[in-house]
């Protein structure tokens, strides 16, 4: 595969799909070709029964540092259609992830940059190691976080990211805590038996109910402001989701005092 490698978990860890950024010697930066490897994957995931959660990670000392200097080099002479369309690639593999009706787990191993902070952004749960660092730091080089910025305004709202696109600090895990950005910083010693644990924890729910839960966010935050539209909207996915199977068999299992079927 270009850029990255899978591994689907069996035994007790079945239905865990590890995705690892696999460049470590630019720091798995991303390149064209990675993007659209990793655009097939993710929405190739959405189909795939073997697997109930992803974990995106990288290789090696960092998590991904944004751009590939290459790939700027041939940007740097593109005209304003061919931006475009190649943002529009990036783009798309953000959206792929994001969308992702499966729970996706970022393992922030290291430095997180520029677009690299996009794809935590994206990531439904997030553990940093104690060595974690990030930063939107493309204001240093002329640039803005213009793509990933629907993404990261999502997780750490407008008021930090005044703070944060403007100046292109860098930040440590404490403090991408303290913004929503990520949910745990975990200790070395206890990083990849945290990053299983809570992969497990996700598995142990209703798949399809995890899957509209995760939709309903979604659905919730694009009728922001419409209350009518807003109660129709919660009020039909609860009725559909307690006459399914699933609902029909959780609500069941209640009340004869044992576990559901997914358990």
């Amino acid at each position: 595969m270009t850029g990255f490698t899978k591994e689907i978990r069996t035994g007790e860890e079945s239905g865990i799909c590890f995705i690892t950024l696999n460049r470590p010697e630019v720091h798995n930066a991303f390149n064209d070709e990675m993007i659209a490897a990793l655009t097939e994957e993710f929405l190739a995931l959405e189909n795939d029964d073997s697997v109930r959660v992803v974990i995106l990670t990288g290789a090696g000392k960092s998590f991904c540092a944004g751009a590939d200097l290459n790939w700027m080099k041939k940007m740097k002479d593109y005209s304003m259609d061919e931006n475009i369309a190649d943002s529009k690639k990036l783009a798309g593999l953000f959206h792929a992830i994001n969308n992702l009706s499966k729970p996706v787990i970022g393992r922030v191993n290291g430095a997180a940059l520029g677009g690299g902070v996009g794809l935590v952004a994206c990531c439904d749960f997030v553990i940093a190691s104690e060595s974690a660092k990030f930063g939107l730091t493309e204001v240093n080089l002329g640039l803005v976080p213009a793509v990933i910025s629907p993404f990261v305004m999502a997780k750490i709202g407008e008021s930090n990211a005044r703070h944060l696109f403007l100046t292109g600090e860098r930040f440590d895990g404490k403090r991408a805590l303290e913004i929503g950005l990520i949910h745990k910083v975990s200790l070395d010693r206890y990083y990849d038996a945290d990053i299983v644990s809570m992969a497990k924890e996700l598995i142990k729910v209703a798949p399809n109910a995890q899957r509209v839960a995760k939709k309903l966010i979604f659905g919730v935050k694009e009728r922001l402001g419409n209350d009518e539209e807003t109660m129709n909207y919660t009020c039909e996915v609860i009725a559909k989701q307690r006459i399914s199977d699933e609902g029909q068999e959780g609500m069941t299992a209640l009340l004869e005092k044992r576990k559901p079927n997914w358990k």
